[in-house]
C-alpha cells in the first residue's frame, strides 16, 4: 500500500468515524495532499483486490441486470487500459466519452485514469453542434461512443480515434468489445502527479456558452471525500444517484463518492420516468442512500410514496435548491428528511446538511469539512457579510476545487480574484453559521427597489397543489421597473387558463408580501439544459420580448 493510499484512507476513515459529529469533522479534517496519486491504481485497485462484493449493479427497463464486483471491474479496466494504449491513447490525450449508464462507462473511467488520459464526459443527449464545440475546444484525440450515436460524428470533423460500444457501427469505428481479449494485467507507463489533468467538464450553460472546467487527479477523487460525508455513505451501502452521464454530478455520486466509501453503485435505466417502477427497483436492490435532483423529487411526490416499503436511510438533493414543500411531503411519507447540499461542476460539495445535524427549513447547511466558505459583501467585496456572494477562501485552498477554466485565463483570474473563488451564487448566513441559498447573482433582481429572490417565490408557488414546477424571472414594468413573472408547469388534473391563473394569483397574495407577489403568469414547459437545469436566460429573453399567453394580476381584481 502506497503512502498516498494510506493518507487517503486515514482521511476517509476520519470522516466515516465522525459522520454525525459535524463540529469535530469540520474542525479537525485535513485534506490529504499527496505529490503523486492515481485514484484508480492507488485506491480502487487496492480495495478491489480479492473483493467479490458488488461494485456496480445496473437494472434495465426490460429487467436485465448487470452486476460487477470490485475485483471484476479492476480486472476489466486493466484490459480496457491495455487495449486503449494499443489504440494509441497516451497520457494527457483528450478522450471524449459519450456513453449511457452501462458497464463500459465505469470501465472506461477507470482505464483512462490508469493511462493518465484526460476524460471529457459527454451526455448521449448532445447533438452534432455541441459535439463539434467539445471536439474543437477540448482538442479531442479519441472518442468512445455508443453505436446508436456514432452517426452524430459524421458532422464532427477531426482526426480522432473512433471507438464504438455496441453493435451496428462500422467503417472507421473500432469495436470496444475487442478490449475484453486484452491482457488482464496493466502496467502504468509512469507516475501520476497530483496536479496532472484528469477531467474536462463543459458546464451546463444555463446563462452563457458552456465553460470548460479542468479537474486533476486529486481535485475530484480526493475532493469528493466531502461529498461522501454529505451523503452519509458507509462501506456496504447501496447508493442510487439519478443523474445523466456526462455531467459532473454523475461523477460526484456515481463514481467517486460511493467508491470512496466502498459502497455499491446502483442504477435503474429507464426511457420514461416511472415513479412506482423506480421505487420497486429500489426495494429489490436494497437502496440505503439516495440522491436525486429537484426535478425527480417533484415527480416522485406526484406518486404514492408509500409504495416504497423500505425507504433509504439517507436521502439528499442537489443540482438546484429544493423547495420546503417537497421536503415535507417526503418526510411525512418516508420518515426521513431530504438534506440539501450546494456545489458546482467547479467543486465538490461546498455547503451541506450532513447526517445527524439540526436542519433548518430552507437552509442548505454549513460549510463542508475542508472548506472555508465566506460571503462577500456585494459592494466592498469584503468577507464576513450576512448576505453576499458565496466564496471559498483560497488561503487554505480546498482540494476539491478546479484548476481553473481551461483555455480561458481571464475568466479563471476573474473567478479567483482577491484570494477567493467566487461561485456567482448569493447566500445568507444566520447566527449559527447555516447558509441559505438566495439565487444566482444574475438571477436576483429588484422590484420597486426591493431585492427579489426567485427561489423564495418559486417555493411559495410550489406549495399549491396545482404547481408541479415553477420559474420566476423579472418582467419589465413602467411603474416598478420590474415585477415577478412566473412560468408554471401544472400538476396532473389542472388545466391552463384564466380560472387556474386566478387561483394562483390568489395563492400568491395570501402567501407572499405585497412587493414579492407574482404579478404576471404564463403556463407551459420550462426550457432546460440537457442536465435538467432551468435555462432562465431563455425565460428572461422571452419575457422581454413579450407574450400574448401571459396573464396579469390586475386583470383579476
Amino acid at each position: 500500500m502506497t503512502t498516498a493510499t494510506e493518507a487517503f484512507r486515514r482521511a476517509r476513515d476520519f470522516l466515516l468515524e465522525h459522520r454525525e459529529d459535524y463540529a469535530t469533522a469540520h474542525r479537525d479534517f485535513a485534506w490529504p495532499r499527496p505529490d503523486r496519486f492515481n485514484w484508480a491504481l492507488d485506491w480502487f485497485d487496492v480495495i478491489a483486490d480479492g473483493n467479490d462484493r458488488t461494485a456496480l449493479h445496473l437494472v434495465e427497463e426490460d429487467g436485465h441486470e448487470t452486476r460487477l464486483s470490485f475485483a471484476a471491474l479492476s480486472r476489466r479496466s486493466d484490459q480496457v487500459a491495455t487495449w486503449l494504449r494499443q489504440r494509441g491513447v497516451r497520457a494527457e490525450d483528450r478522450v471524449l466519452v459519450m456513453l449511457g449508464n452501462q458497464a463500459e462507462l465505469w470501465e472506461t473511467a477507470l482505464a483512462a485514469m490508469k493511462l493518465r488520459a484526460v476524460v471529457i464526459p459527454a451526455t448521449p443527449l448532445l447533438g452534432p453542434a455541441d459535439l463539434r464545440d467539445r471536439v474543437e475546444r477540448g482538442r479531442v484525440r479519441h472518442v468512445i461512443a455508443r453505436a446508436a450515436d456514432t452517426a452524430k460524428f459524421d458532422e464532427v470533423p477531426g482526426d480522432y480515434t473512433r471507438i464504438t460500444v455496441g453493435e451496428g457501427a462500422g467503417g472507421s469505428w473500432q469495436p470496444y468489445a475487442d478490449a475484453y481479449g486484452a491482457a488482464e494485467h496493466f502496467t502504468p507507463d509512469g507516475p501520476t502527479l497530483s496536479d496532472d489533468p484528469l477531467m474536462l467538464y463543459f458546464t451546463s450553460g444555463t446563462t452563457a456558452r458552456p465553460k470548460l472546467v479542468e479537474h486533476t487527479h486529486t481535485s475530484y477523487p480526493i475532493g469528493h471525500l466531502a461529498t461522501m460525508y454529505w451523503i452519509g455513505l458507509r462501506p456496504g451501502d447501496v447508493h442510487l444517484n439519478i443523474s445523466s452521464p456526462g455531467w459532473a454530478k454523475h461523477a460526484w455520486s456515481n463514481l467517486f463518492a460511493p467508491w470512496n466509501a466502498e459502497a455499491t453503485v446502483f442504477l435503474h435505466n429507464y426511457t420514461r420516468f416511472d415513479a412506482p417502477r423506480l421505487m420497486a427497483e429500489m426495494d429489490k436492490a436494497g437502496v440505503t442512500t439516495f440522491c436525486a435532483p429537484p426535478t425527480v423529487w417533484r415527480m416522485l411526490i406526484q406518486a404514492d410514496l408509500g409504495l416504497l416499503r423500505t425507504p433509504p436511510r439517507e436521502v439528499v438533493a442537489a443540482g438546484e435548491p429544493l423547495n420546503p414543500e417537497v421536503i415535507e411531503q417526503v418526510r411525512r411519507a418516508w420518515n426521513v428528511t431530504i438534506r440539501d447540499g450546494f456545489g458546482q461542476t467547479e467543486t465538490a460539495v461546498q455547503v451541506s446538511n450532513s447526517p445527524g445535524q439540526v436542519l433548518k427549513t430552507g437552509s442548505m447547511g454549513r460549510p463542508s469539512p475542508g472548506y472555508r466558505v465566506e460571503l462577500l459583501d456585494p459592494v466592498s467585496g469584503a468577507p464576513g457579510a450576512t448576505e453576499g456572494e458565496i466564496a471559498l477562501d483560497l488561503s487554505d485552498r480546498p482540494v476539491g476545487l478546479m484548476t481553473g477554466y481551461h483555455g480561458d485565463p481571464d475568466r479563471t483570474a476573474e473567478a479567483m480574484a482577491g484570494g477567493y473563488y467566487r461561485t456567482g451564487d448569493i447566500g445568507s448566513r444566520d447566527e449559527d453559521g447555516y447558509i441559505t441559498y438566495v439565487g444566482r447573482a444574475d438571477d436576483v433582481f429588484k422590484a420597486s427597489d426591493y431585492k427579489i429572490s426567485p427561489f423564495e417565490l418559486e417555493s411559495a408557488l410550489l406549495e399549491h397543489e396545482a404547481v408541479a414546477e415553477a420559474a420566476v424571472v423579472p418582467a419589465p414594468d413602467e411603474l416598478r421597473l420590474a415585477v415577478p413573472k412566473a412560468y408554471i408547469v401544472l400538476a396532473e388534473g389542472w388545466q391552463p387558463g384564466p380560472d387556474t391563473a386566478k387561483v394562483l394569483f390568489e395563492h400568491s397574495r395570501e402567501t407572499l408580501a405585497p412587493y414579492k407577489r407574482i404579478r404576471r403568469l404564463e403556463f407551459g414547459e420550462l426550457p432546460k439544459t440537457v442536465s435538467g437545469k432551468i435555462r432562465r436566460i431563455e425565460l428572461r429573453e422571452a419575457t422581454a420580448a413579450g407574450s400574448t399567453d401571459e396573464y396579469r394580476e390586475e386583470d383579476f381584481r
